[in-house]
């Protein structure tokens, strides 16, 4: 998924408690679905993160030569400027694109 074109808040916001629940009617198993979500979403990101740094790595032992690097520093500031994980799962859970199911109703 994109999470560069979410339409996630950037700061916190209050959410509506009935609609944050509506799915699931029960708001404790709707959270949970979400902290999930948000830990994937953020695993995810990592990753993405990390394998763009490594392009920049240089794997030497001289301290002399460490010097910084414009376009690494754009990429981590373009990762921080991102809505924080657990805002897109709650927008994308909003939106219904969380799938999710209870094993027990089947």
């Amino acid at each position: 998924m994109d999470y560069k074109e979410t339409k996630a808040a950037l700061s916190t916001i209050t959410y509506d408690k009935e609609a944050i629940e509506a799915p699931t009617e029960n708001i404790y198993e709707a959270i949970s679905i979400i902290a999930k979500r948000a830990t994937q979403i953020n695993s995810d990101l990592k990753k993405e993160l990390v394998d763009k740094l490594d392009e920049f790595a240089t794997y030497n032992d001289s301290l002399e030569e460490v010097f910084e690097n414009k376009e690494q520093i754009e990429v981590s500031k373009f990762y921080e400027r991102l809505p924080k994980p657990h805002a897109i799962a709650v927008e994308e859970w909003l939106n219904d694109k969380v799938y999710h199911r209870t094993p027990d109703a089947e």
